[in-house]
């Protein structure tokens, strides 16, 4: 199969988890187990088989320890973020805050990767700023900032989200393997340093029925895969090009929230996010473009 179907197969395949994740880890919720925390067991899973399996990359990690820092801390908050915002806020609100990724990627793969700001990319800033301001304003409340706390989580995970793609490129001497395990191990810093500051705050999971466990095991087995899918596709296509299609996550992610949450958006945030979207469309393009010339 050709390397670039493949890739886009890959980016197809995590739009289509993340998309539709949120709900399990809402069941965890439900069942007593808090989003830090399952995302401290779920991640935990994938970084003991990367561990295992790939161990041989672990040398590699020890190579470029700032840059895995950096992938770390990054694409850690990306995913622990995600899950936070998606526990507690409206899903389709919290994703389309999550896709102004564009207007951060653009920004990040000027300063990082030296790609140069056109016109174009001037238009996708500018046309996602638009889309946030339309989507979020709210005459009583002022400023149009997002309003509650899930949805500045969901904004701060989706500009880390563009941050991760970009640095994906960048590390181009670490494997995919390499930044996967600096992926799983960042969500597992980054989720068991604030439970080891409240203990008392941590469930007993000696009452998490079989079925609870079960979930759990399944989800990091679906996060192992889908992470080395991800960073396969995002190291052999532009970061410009990666967003548009991650972008199809929002399709699973409406469909899903429509039927299993019965949450809808008013008419407003649906031009808001239109906007938005338009913008990533737009960024699948720079690359092509710029080429061009």
């Amino acid at each position: 199969m050709p390397t670039k179907l493949t890739a886009i197969l890959g980016l197809t395949f995590g739009a289509f988890v993340w998309g539709v994740i949120w709900y399990p880890y809402r069941l965890l919720d439900a069942a007593g187990i808090g989003g830090v925390l399952s995302s401290l067991l779920t991640y935990s899973i994938p970084l003991v088989l990367g561990a295992v399996l790939y161990r041989k990359h672990l040398d590699g990690l020890c190579a470029h320890p700032v840059l895995v820092l950096a992938i770390a801390v990054v694409a850690g908050w990306t995913n622990l973020g995600y899950v936070l915002a998606m526990l507690d806020g409206q899903v389709m609100r919290v994703l389309l805050l999550f896709y102004l990724a564009p207007l951060w990627t653009v920004l990040f793969s000027r300063l990082l990767l030296q790609e140069q700001l056109t016109g174009k990319g001037w238009l996708i800033i500018s046309l996602s700023l638009a889309g946030a301001l339309v989507m979020l304003w709210r005459p009583e409340l002022g400023m149009p900032l997002p309003s509650v706390k899930a949805e500045w989580i969901g904004l701060s995970a989706g500009m880390m989200f563009a941050l991760s793609n970009v640095l994906s490129r960048y590390a181009a001497a670490l494997t995919i393997a390499a930044k996967s395990l600096a992926i799983w191990l960042g969500v597992v810093l980054l989720s068991g340093v604030p439970l080891l500051f409240d203990r008392d705050g941590i469930p007993s999971l000696s009452t998490l029925p079989l079925a609870g466990w079960g979930l759990i095991a399944m989800i990091g087995a679906v996060l192992f895969l889908v992470t080395l899918a991800v960073q396969y596709g995002l190291s052999r296509l532009p970061a410009n090009q990666s967003i548009i299609i991650l972008l199809s996550e929002l399709v699973f992610a409406a469909i899903t929230a429509f039927f299993l949450a019965h949450e809808t958006l008013s008419l407003r945030e649906w031009l808001g996010g239109s906007m938005i979207i338009a913008a990533s469309l737009f960024s699948g393009h720079l690359d092509s473009c710029d080429n061009e010339h």
